[in-house]
């Protein structure tokens, strides 16, 4: 055991982008577009059930070829963002994607027209999509015409796409030079420097947080211009695509209706005074009479225990191990396969995301700390991948179609089952920690994620019809801070940058990255309580709720389990399950008083 991080091995998917591997995976890709827009421009011909299942056979077989490369360019780029040859190889995918997005519309409209469920009745392939059929149908009603949505599809790689690679690219590379303690100066990346809010000292939190949003000011300018063209691009297409709202485009997207996510807000909003309560007792831990901004995720307790790489897995393997052997072997391939790249460094990516690349493998990319933070970030994104191998043997159709709602419900449960067991494996101080720090999590999807959602409101209602400076960026997510973290945290620590901060923001492809995080913990909450209940029927029927994310609405696969996610008393249930844990932690900090 050698606590080293590791790094993914990529290349056992491809030998290089140079490879005959990759370029001839290119071609057959590229062979397999061609005949999709073919396939799509006949379909006036030929019966409509056979059209649909020779498109869908296709899908699949595209989906195939292409995701492991995309996966590979994108995992190159992710660990190394000046990384050229990655860079271009994405692109030549980004361009080689277009014509299919454009088959993609072509059969939408042509879906709009038929008797789809005539079609699925009739048909094998359209009865195991019916699903995504349905939606087409929907989507039918919301394109604009032929040519309008070619011209989208070629336009978003020098719009919103372009704007979202300058965040990434920006904010990957950003240096931070400050004094970390008095008399030490340190240039590190910002990445790192954010992860310093988790340091015990806080003037050590003080300092990072002062330089980190002096170094976002200092590149204000090219991430508000690009926040300004992925939003507009946002708006401009749901307006033209004849959605009421942008939200509304997402919520279809997301596959939630609108009283299932005011259900949710509504109850997370009831919540505030708790999560505000919790943070009343973190202050009294910390021995101040308020929280500041660099004081939220802050270790409290006198628990100094590291978690070091190995011993940080072992324990993960070990309680995944308690709910089923199939998800403790995962982490053991997942180990010995090199799906894991887990250290910060120099023009890495931020944060930590699992992306599928093959059907059942996954790349799992952290930035980690040797804390139990660390520790339960790696479970959480391994929990991605635990679902990303419950969908092996079904339509690679449904894992692309699985929502952002339902992506992170196997990562919130996975998460839950290591912190109760560390929880309960812990010294009094380090119990007292990990309760808090999941209390950190819950305060972060809670009320910071209700911060992003309200931000984002504000800045489409701007966008609409101006362009926003930097200025008015950082005024409308503190407004947005204010509404959410009220008098808990002081008013002049507020962080004005928050919008720089987040990629989610920049993603063309998604409005509103933010109510599925909360959708995401409040649902696996609720699973958890009912894995309590009975242990041996949820184990028997969990595994076929991952594998089937992608194949209907939130709604009707929730009613698979007795919930009801349009009612605000089973989010308020999930959400006591947080409130029992600020109290328990309210009367360990009186305890300690």
């Amino acid at each position: 055991m050698t606590n080293q991080l590791p790094t993914w091995n990529l290349e056992q998917y491809f030998p290089g982008f140079d490879s005959e591997e990759f370029q001839t995976a290119v071609e057959t890709v590229k062979a397999q577009i061609s005949a999709q827009v073919e396939r799509t421009a006949n379909f006036a011909e030929g019966d409509a059930a056979a059209n649909v299942g020779d498109y869908l056979e296709a899908e699949k077989a595209i989906i195939g070829t292409i995701m492991p490369l995309i996966s590979y360019a994108s995992g190159h780029m992710a660990v190394n963002t000046r990384d050229a040859a990655a860079i271009k190889a994405m692109s030549t995918l980004q361009m080689a994607m277009i014509p299919l997005q454009q088959a993609g519309v072509r059969f939408a409209a042509w879906v709009g027209t038929q008797d789809v469920e005539a079609i699925i009745a009739s048909s094998e392939i359209a009865s195991e999509h019916a699903f995504m059929l349905r939606n087409e149908k929907i989507n039918a009603e919301h394109l604009m015409s032929q040519a309008e949505e070619d011209l989208a599809a070629e336009l978003t790689l020098s719009g919103g796409s372009a704007f979202g690679d300058l965040q990434s690219s920006v904010s990957s590379q950003i240096l931070v030079t400050f004094e970390k303690t008095s008399g030490e100066t340190v240039t590190l990346p910002i990445s790192d420097v954010r992860n310093l809010a988790n340091d015990p000292d806080r003037d050590v939190r003080k300092r990072a947080y002062d330089a980190e949003v002096a170094a976002w000011k200092q590149w204000e300018t090219p991430l508000a211009a690009a926040l300004n063209g992925v939003k507009g691009e946002h708006g401009t297409l749901a307006e033209k695509r004849g959605w009421d709202s942008v939200l509304a485009s997402a919520l279809h997207q997301n596959h939630i209706d609108q009283q299932t996510l005011d259900a949710m807000m509504s109850a997370a909003r009831d919540a505030f005074p708790d999560i505000h309560r919790y943070w009343a007792a973190k202050a009294k831990t910390l021995g101040i009479e308020k929280l500041e901004w660099c004081d939220i995720t802050a270790p409290v307790g006198e628990n100094n225990r590291e978690w070091q790489w190995d011993e940080g897995m072992d324990f993960i393997k070990e309680q995944f191990g308690t709910f089923s052997p199939k998800m403790a072997e995962m982490v053991q391939r997942a180990q010995d396969e090199n799906w894991i790249d887990a250290g910060p460094r120099e023009g890495k990516v931020g944060g930590a995301f699992c992306m599928p690349i093959v059907p059942g493998k996954s790349g799992v990319l952290s930035n980690f700390t040797p804390s139990f933070d660390g520790v339960s970030t790696m479970a959480h994104e391994l929990g991605h991948a635990y679902h990303n191998l419950c969908q092996e043997n079904t339509s690679p159709l449904w894992g692309v179609a699985t929502p952002m709602t339902l992506a992170e419900t196997a990562s919130t449960f996975c998460e839950t089952i290591l912190r109760k067991a560390a929880i309960r494996a812990g010294s009094d101080d380090e119990k007292f920690a990990i309760l808090e720090s999941g209390l950190v999590d819950a305060g972060q999807i809670v009320v910071d994620i209700t911060s992003r959602f309200l931000f984002e409101q504000s800045v489409f209602a701007r966008r609409k019809d101006e362009l926003l400076t930097a200025e008015e960026f950082c005024e409308l997510m503190i407004a947005a801070q204010k509404e959410t973290y009220g008098d808990a945290i002081i008013e002049e620590s507020l962080h004005p940058y928050m919008w720089a901060v987040k990629g989610h923001y920049y993603s063309p492809g998604y409005a509103y990255y933010n109510y599925p995080y909360m959708f995401g913990l409040l649902f696996g909450l609720g699973l958890y309580a009912m894995y309590l209940e009975d242990p041996e029927t949820f184990k028997a029927n969990y595994d076929d709720l991952l594998a089937s994310t992608g194949s209907a609405d939130a709604a009707t696969l929730a009613a698979r389990f007795g919930i009801d996610t349009r009612s605000k008393d089973f989010w308020t249930a999930s959400l006591n399950v947080i409130r029992q844990d600020i109290d328990e932690f309210v009367a360990l900090v009186d305890a300690r008083q």
